[in-house]
């Protein structure tokens, strides 16, 4: 059994524990804390693997500061329904879904109801344009309908009410990733969205990154998308997302929404402001460098230490403390070690590791 302390990546040891299959234990989860034990969201989470495992067992002791977790059989399934909360969004639960999905018995198709939109987690908008294209390639998923994600009511922080339908397929092995060629950004699309305001607020966020956008490049497109009625969800939001694609089709996203309105208080930004903000995010992205941006860091390193008992290689921008943290666990879980060697001409980090070779035994080899 290995043994972790903090609350730090919680997602992430629970996923790498079920996919290498080995039992863990968390100590000291904010021990130190007013509020001490394990969060809602993390409860929620538990709750989401339980559903798409089976035979996992998950204990927490009286004051939730220690979980003890020993990983089941990963078998998807059709028709499944969760309710994310209202804490975190429900990008904060995707990437976890998407990692053990992959390995399931069966194909996924699950509806996850909660905040689709927020800061603190990736919206839904750019797991749909960046995440999933992201993983089509590194996988070599040909079929688009095989991985997809339908926005069916958008739930901005702190009601909530969204809904989301995801698809994710099953795969016998991941095969060997080289990604390495950056290129140059061509053109930069995205989503401006708005629910329970005035549906100009979403043309007022497309003005803001077009100003500082157009001075760069031309082809710039935002579509925007207003939700009325019952599919705006329970409290009124609106924000930008923004993909920019290179000339050897890679995707850079950024994202940057309006905080949740207090009672009494008017917000100090304007649909500008946040159209502005996603821009010059989106621009520090690019400018980081490498074949992914800094949210999906994890992601791919993760993938590549998944894939086959071979060279497996990419190149990021500078790491994030997630992306480092990832290295670390990969490390205690599977045994995969990355071997780093920055590039200084391009401010670039190049990885390379011998993957470990995680297949699914589940699915029957055709």
């Amino acid at each position: 059994m290995l043994k972790f302390k903090g609350s730090q990546h919680f997602r992430q040891r629970l996923v790498c524990a079920t996919l290498s299959g080995r039992p863990i234990r968390i100590d000291g989860i904010r021990e130190q804390d007013e509020n001490p034990g394990v969060r809602d969201y993390e409860a929620c989470l538990l709750r989401l693997i339980e559903k798409v495992t089976d035979g996992c067992v998950v204990e927490i002791n009286e004051t939730g500061t220690i979980v003890r977790y020993r990983p089941g059989l990963i078998t998807g399934g059709t028709g499944l329904v969760h309710d994310c909360g209202k804490a975190r969004g429900i990008g904060y639960f995707m990437e976890p879904l998407i990692c053990l999905a992959l390995f399931g018995m069966k194909p996924l198709l699950i509806t996850l109801q909660g905040i689709t939109n927020d800061s603190n987690d990736p919206g839904v908008d750019i797991w749909r344009t960046a995440t999933f294209p992201l993983i089509r390639r590194l996988l070599a998923l040909g079929d688009a309908d095989s991985l997809s994600l339908k926005v069916h009511k958008r739930g901005a922080p702190p009601g909530g009410g969204g809904e989301v339908h995801v698809r994710v397929p099953n795969v016998r092995s991941l095969p060997p990733i080289s990604l390495l060629e950056e290129g140059m950004v061509k053109r930069v699309r995205g989503v401006a969205y708005s629910m329970r305001v005035a549906p100009a607020a979403s043309n007022r966020m497309v003005d803001g990154a077009r100003g500082v956008l157009n001075s760069l490049l031309a082809d710039v497109f935002v579509f925007t998308d207003h939700m009325p009625g019952h599919e705006a969800g329970a409290s009124p939001g609106y924000g930008l997302s923004l993909v920019a694609e290179t000339t050897t089709g890679l995707l850079i996203s950024a994202q940057a929404s309006a905080p949740p309105a207090v009672k009494g208080e008017k917000s100090v930004l304007v649909p500008e402001d946040i159209g502005r903000q996603a821009a010059y995010m989106l621009l520090e992205e690019v400018q980081r460098g490498g074949i992914c941006d800094s949210m999906h860091q994890g992601l791919v390193i993760l993938l590549c230490a998944l894939g086959p008992e071979e060279l497996n290689e990419v190149r990021l921008g500078p790491l994030t403390p997630h992306a480092v943290r990832t290295l670390r666990h990969l490390k205690a879980f599977f045994g995969v070690t990355f071997s780093i060697k920055p590039q200084a001409a391009s401010r670039t980090i190049f990885l390379s590791c011998i993957g470990a070779g995680v297949k699914n035994v589940s699915k029957r080899i055709s």
